[in-house]
């Protein structure tokens, strides 16, 4: 493979790069969740930090493709280099915390619950982008927010007799996740996106292997089959990686968005056919309101980035 060449997925002729881009971020949802799939059943005999030192240690290898394959660091001379090094380092500790808490969250909950939870990282970046990046927030964004917000609170339900601290975890993984995506706002432009990610998956590696050492040490694999588990885990969600930044190198970041809500029907439909979950009372009208929440922040951004490229035209 050559430095310049793209991930070797080969376009269809008779599609176009957007409309292939969203198949391959819906492909991507798919992996993910056959990853999280796997985590909830192997969480009954590893823990979660366990669970995420394996997923980061395999999730290396597609991290140094996807840099090898990045036209824009061979451009820049292959450095691997980096003037926030520090900033970069702090994205992969709070990425361990990040996955530590939605994996741990995956065996306590039903699946559906703990990845719907985990879509309030739109509304969180938004809240986050204020004291951190200096944006301003008009109306209809701080109005999406609340919405957000709203529907989190319903699902997770304070008051009930259902309630339990564990919905907090995935509440607590998608701030991380928000916080990832905020800092990567605030890198230098220098940088190639790929090797920013593998300084992340790198520091999430070792993070993960400590948190695992603290928390009792690595289980030994029990039999064949679970290190199969294992090596799933780790393939389908560093092919997953892989599959969705080819969909971003192929289009803009905001035709993508709106797609990625398709997770929260696709997690309730696969926990109710490997789990035989369907919380119905948990999510509902919780879900609407915080996908709703998200569509609404995704729509207000895409039209003002909009508004601007047409300010800056000439004409």
């Amino acid at each position: 493979m050559t430095g310049g060449r793209s991930p070797e997925i080969q376009e269809p002729p008779d599609l176009n790069r957007t409309t292939l881009a969203i198949l391959y971020s819906l492909l991507a949802l798919l992996l993910f969740d056959g990853m999280g799939l796997i985590i909830k059943l192997l969480s009954h005999d590893y823990t979660a930090a366990e669970l995420s030192a394996y997923r980061n240690i395999v999730g290396l290898i597609p991290a140094l493709l996807v840099l090898w394959t990045s036209r824009d660091w061979h451009a820049k001379g292959r450095s691997m280099r980096m003037r926030q090094w520090k900033l970069a380092l702090l994205r992969g500790v709070i990425l361990t915390f990040a996955q530590y808490f939605f994996y741990l969250s995956l065996g306590l909950l039903t699946f559906a619950t703990a990845s719907t939870i985990s879509y309030a990282n739109a509304v969180f970046v938004t809240a986050l982008a204020i004291p951190l990046l200096g944006e301003k927030v008009g109306m209809v964004r701080w109005a999406a927010v609340l919405i957000g917000f709203a529907g989190v609170v319903m699902i997770v339900g304070p008051g009930r007799d259902t309630f339990s601290l564990s919905a907090l975890l995935p509440l607590g993984a998608a701030l991380c996740y928000a916080l990832t995506a905020v800092t990567a706002r605030m890198m230098d432009e220098g940088p190639s996106t790929a090797l920013i990610n593998l300084y992340s998956t790198g520091v999430a590696a070792l993070g993960a292997m400590v948190l695992a050492m603290a928390t009792g040490g690595f289980t030994p694999i029990r039999d064949t089959t679970d290190l199969l588990w294992i090596a799933a885990m780790g393939g389908l969600g560093g092919f997953a990686v892989l599959v969705l930044v080819t969909a971003y190198r192929m289009t803009e970041q905001s035709n993508l968005a709106p797609f990625s809500y398709f997770g929260i029907p696709l997690a309730f439909v696969l926990g109710w056919l490997f789990f035989g979950e369907a919380p119905w009372e948990e999510l509902f009208p919780g879900a609407f309101l915080l996908s709703g929440g998200g569509l609404l922040i995704i729509w207000r951004e895409r039209q003002m980035n909009e508004k601007l490229r047409n300010a800056t035209t000439p004409r």
